[in-house]
């Protein structure tokens, strides 16, 4: 029988380490060839990797969320189905975990003897699973104890040693210096103290009619507690905490933002426009469309950055700050920030200066429909050259966007709002709109961020310019 160690290949030019985002398959599995095992997250993509041999899953490299080298083994393979006896251990996994049992303290011991003593014929544990008994019939005192949760290093021995699954019922856990007070001061079932402490019923408090406190002493308690001041506690509506692994784009979008906001000295202008006459355009734009997909405000905003960016070279750029580095590019490579099911994916429109209204918004759907169903090539999730984020109906008043870095700028148009504004003498119904655009100073001043906007304002206030050359 011969092994196989599927090496992580080279999956991208430039790429030394890719992340464990999904498996596919576990330990002891059988897969054949060409099966999808594991999907693999670089910087650019997530590559599924399919095995190039059939057999069983001897060895998988790691967890999801961690880092396998390239020509790193990612997954061993037995190829032959038949699996030796030596290696049979190691591939079952639906085999259950040996039980080990902690031994009981000398508390614990007390505490279920006492309770035996006072309950003369009645087990410990008669509610839990119990291992074989002796030939008596009866079982001992120490299997009572080891059924009831309190172990040894016996517990789930059956006759001659033979090991048995035995499930923990009621497990005894230790106890606080105050419980050790009240076990010593009140007498109570096991059952009537975990109730009590389920309803946060401190035992001291309850009056016993005998001996010892009984259920029928705890439910005196609870009906006439109210009138010393004590509240059954209620259910709450909270929902568990929840711990989530931050892995594959969460992470690549964490580290990204953290790298940008560190290096980055970000600031942020933001000034109103007036699209009262662009929103009447698109209408009309819309009404008159015929098979064309129907215009959002986003393909007119990029035709207007488009015309004004040659005036401002500086804001379509990327700063190489390593290399100390600004290349200024001619065409407009326009991220657009798109919100996805993994988190948020910038594709990139290329050569956006080259396209009409109507063909931005065609690349707009299908960029951001392949974004969603995770099918970007990698060439259209890298080399923008300035970036759009937007919420469209969601936008706040303003916002401050984290630069894509190493671009140097990013806009943010925010949510169109419906005021009135004074045009001369008279008030209008106006609908406004907040643009936002976060600069790196180290390359970008403010006074150009706020020139460049207002040449922006100059189109978007007066659209008709959008069409003339």
């Amino acid at each position: 029988m011969a092994r196989f160690t599927f090496k992580l290949p080279d999956i991208g030019e430039g790429i030394s380490e890719a992340e464990i985002v999904a498996w596919h398959v576990k330990v002891g599995e059988r897969v054949e060839e060409d099966q999808q095992v594991a999907d693999m997250m670089t910087d650019k993509a997530t590559v599924e990797m399919e095995s190039p041999v059939s057999g069983v899953v001897v060895e998988l490299a790691g967890e999801v969320g961690d880092q396998v080298s390239i020509g790193a083994a990612l997954v061993v393979i037995e190829m032959d189905g038949d699996v030796s006896a030596e290696e049979a251990p190691a591939l079952r996994s639906d085999e259950p975990a040996e039980l080990k049992v902690a031994p009981a303290s000398a508390e614990q011991v007390e505490v279920a003897q006492q309770y035996e003593a006072e309950n003369p014929g009645v087990d410990v544990a008669a509610s839990s699973p119990s291992p074989p008994r002796g030939a008596s019939g009866r079982s001992s005192p120490r299997d009572d104890l080891n059924r009831a949760g309190h172990g040894s290093p016996d517990a789930g021995r059956g006759e001659g040693g033979a090991s048995t699954s035995v499930p923990l019922a009621n497990p005894v856990q230790p106890l606080s210096p105050e419980g050790e007070r009240e076990k010593k001061s009140v007498l109570a079932s096991p059952a009537v103290r975990a109730r009590a402490a389920d309803l946060g019923v401190d035992l001291s408090q309850i009056k016993a009619e005998g001996d010892r406190i009984r259920h029928s002493d705890l439910d005196a308690f609870l009906r006439y507690g109210g009138a010393q001041g004590y509240q059954a506690p209620h259910a709450s509506n909270a929902r568990a905490d929840e711990a989530i692994k931050v892995i594959g784009m969460r992470r690549r979008i964490a580290e990204n933002m953290a790298a940008s906001k560190r290096a980055i000295p970000h600031f942020t202008y933001v000034d109103e426009i007036d699209v009262t006459a662009l929103e009447a355009m698109r209408a009309d734009l819309n009404a008159n469309r015929g098979g064309r997909p129907k215009l959002t405000l986003l393909p007119l905003l990029i035709v207007a950055i488009c015309k004004t960016i040659p005036a401002f070279p500086m804001l379509n750029a990327r700063y190489d700050d390593e290399a100390g580095v600004v290349t200024r590019h001619g065409s407009v490579h326009l991220g657009m920030a798109t919100q996805t099911d993994a988190g948020l994916t910038v594709p990139v429109i290329r050569d956006a200066q080259d396209r009409n209204v109507w063909q931005l918004a065609t690349e707009i759907v299908r960029l951001a429909e392949a974004a969603r169903a995770n099918k970007l090539a990698p060439s259209e999730m890298g080399g923008g050259t300035l970036t759009v984020t937007s919420l469209g109906p969601l936008g706040g008043i303003a916002t401050t966007p984290v630069i894509n870095r190493p671009e140097v700028a990013i806009i943010g148009p925010n949510k169109i709002v419906e005021r009135p504004i004074f045009v001369g003498d008279e008030i209008v119904r106006a609908k406004l709109m907040n643009l936002s655009i976060s600069c790196d100073h180290r390359v970008v001043d403010g006074w150009d961020a706020a020139s460049f906007v207002q040449a922006l304002r100059k189109y978007l206030e007066t659209p008709v310019l959008l069409f003339a050359n």
